[in-house]
């Protein structure tokens, strides 16, 4: 079983930064992709990064593009969001993300736990 670990959420200013740290016990060579996701009462679960093993190019919400930068720390099994200019439309749950294939076997998704995010002046 495969169990991520987030770290980092808290309270900030509008315009200001915030990092969110990630670390997953799962096995580095079977990792597909790490990311990060939001969500709050008012908007579904939204992709906010994700990076992709192999090409490694990142893809972000165009809300975020400029503002967000995903990095990945692979012998570490740890991937990070680092959040700079936040609105207070950031505010949200985020949650790591991390896709698992081993070999002849499906996409298998896994979960942080969750950390509050809240911007406000």
């Amino acid at each position: 079983q495969v169990q991520l670990v987030e770290s980092g959420g808290g309270v900030v200013q509008p315009g200001g930064s915030l990092r969110l740290s990630c670390t997953h016990s799962g096995n580095s060579v079977d990792v597909f992709a790490m990311g990060w996701f939001r969500q709050t009462p008012d908007k579904p679960r939204e992709l906010v990064a994700r990076s992709t093993t192999g090409d490694r190019l990142p893809i972000y919400a165009d809300s975020v593009k400029g503002r967000f930068t995903i990095s990945r720390d692979d012998a570490k099994n740890a991937v990070a969001l680092q959040m700079n200019n936040v609105k207070p439309d950031d505010t949200a749950v985020y949650y790591c993300n991390v896709v698992m294939k081993r070999p002849g076997e499906p996409l298998e998704n896994y979960w942080g736990q969750g950390t509050q995010v809240t911007v406000s002046s």
